[in-house]
């Protein structure tokens, strides 16, 4: 153990959702919850308001409609998530070579490594910064715990939330968790939970006192011994940088299964484009093509094809999905599909003949590692507004989709650096609306010329 809180751990808080507020003037202080909306959708996430009414994430949307009717429910712009978590991770990576992510909204800093804080008077300076660079650029909160260790900085972030920093001081660890619940300990899940609670322990102070034999007969050997390490705030584990990315991969799960094998393919030959849009964006080709479907009864079959060498053509990536699709009975409907490519490199083999002539693998044994980039989609059919995302129309300028349904959208026409915008309500085929992409959160960096000053986003 370290003797000086010099780990940091970051959790941006309520993420997709506070992107959303801080996107759209109208929701700021509502209840959102974003997630996939149709009868097969969970909560990715939702706004604190949202949480008073029990909502939380992973849980079915149909029960979290339920249990707050008028939230404003949106569908996940995972683009525009994927960007401000790149962001925030660019402030880390300038506070040490060694960052951790976790996911696109939480990740550990080694500020030992990085010079950046020896002591807890540096070690609180470096966080304060942190949270005042994260709010300058994004427009957005996020809490941080500083400790002598991964496990207790994570707990700090915790009790940080919402929008606050937390100092373990070295010395105090154990009086801090003694009290706490043992659900606070990492790895210690419902099941777990119930376990010891059977046996008469409910807090990491009595899973300390039960000693460390008592813990292996109750749980296991390597679980017990771990328990104990942590009941008694022992954690060794360094910060690990992010490691290579070993695939890029992309999928889509429906709200209704697609049966017509016409759609399936136009579906893979969508999400092998998509899939290569993020090859490029990450500068990476790759060799092996990989195509996932989960069938109706929930049966998931995963086939794969490597070809002579790298590629980011989005022809050959369609080609190859195809290909593969071809081995796979659909027969009985579709949830969800995927295209990936493995086998990366930093260059592209020119040879397109060689590349189609690639062999062809038998199903891989298990999914790739993936950067995964999963959206819930209604069956396709037309043109579709799902509700949340960005929308321009010719005459009445940037808006986002409130709600759309039996052949009508309803737009609100605001941005994030105006107030509360106006509805409108429009076919869903007026020629005079579009897609759009999403503007930046922060002010600043959205002027455009011809445009007025911009204004500042809310707190």
């Amino acid at each position: 153990m370290r003797t000086a809180p010099t780990i940091l751990h970051l959790d941006m808080d309520a993420f997709f959702a506070s992107v959303e507020q801080a996107s759209k003037p109208s929701l700021r202080g509502k209840a959102v919850v974003v997630g996939g909306l149709g009868p097969r959708g969970v909560v990715a996430t939702c706004s604190y308001e949202a949480r008073v009414f029990g909502v939380h994430s992973a849980m079915p949307m149909g029960q979290a409609r339920r249990l707050a009717p008028h939230a404003a429910y949106l569908v996940p712009r995972f683009e525009l998530y994927r960007s401000i978590s790149e962001q925030v991770m660019r402030l880390l990576r300038g506070l040490s070579p060694l960052v951790e992510p976790l996911s696109l909204d939480e990740a550990f800093v080694d500020l030992e490594a990085g010079g950046t804080a020896r002591d807890a008077a540096s070690a609180r300076l470096a966080g304060t910064r942190l949270r005042a660079d994260i709010r300058a650029v994004t427009g957005l909160t996020g809490s941080v715990g500083l400790a002598a260790s991964k496990m207790l900085a994570k707990i700090a972030s915790e009790e940080a939330k919402p929008d606050g920093l937390v100092l373990i001081p070295p010395g105090t660890e154990r009086a801090l968790l003694e009290p706490m619940s043992v659900r606070t300990l990492p790895g210690v899940g419902p099941a777990t939970g119930d376990h010891l609670r059977r046996a008469g322990i409910t807090t990491v102070g009595e899973l300390a006192e039960a000693g460390e034999d008592e813990l292996v007969r109750l749980v296991g050997k390597a679980h017990g011994h771990g328990l104990y390490a942590m009941a008694l705030a022992l954690d060794e584990r360094p910060v690990v940088a992010e490691r290579e990315t070993k695939s890029v991969s992309v999928e889509d799960t429906y709200d209704v299964d697609i049966h017509d094998r016409v759609r399936v393919g136009v579906e893979v030959g969508r999400l092998a484009d998509r899939c290569v849009r993020r090859l490029r964006a990450s500068g990476l080709s790759g060799r092996t093509i990989v195509l996932k479907v989960r069938r109706y009864d929930f049966s998931t079959l995963t086939r794969s094809e490597t070809l002579r060498g790298p590629t980011d053509d989005p022809a050959v990536v369609r080609e190859a999905a195809a290909r593969l699709l071809d081995s796979v009975d659909t027969t009985g409907g579709v949830r969800l599909l995927g295209v990936g490519v493995s086998g990366l490199a930093d260059y592209t083999q020119e040879d397109l003949f060689a590349q189609a002539a690639g062999g062809r693998g038998e199903e891989a044994a298990e999914e790739p590692e993936a950067v995964a980039d999963t959206e819930h989609r209604p069956a396709p059919a037309g043109r579709r507004w799902p509700s949340g995302h960005d929308v321009r129309h010719a005459r009445f300028g940037h808006g986002w989709v409130q709600g759309s349904g039996l052949g009508r959208v309803t737009v609100r026409f605001e941005t994030p650096y105006s107030g509360t915008g106006r509805v409108r309500t429009f076919p869903m085929d007026d020629a005079e609306l579009a897609p759009a992409d999403p503007l930046p959160l922060v002010a600043s960096e959205a002027r455009r010329p011809g445009e007025g000053p911009a204004r500042p986003v809310a707190g």
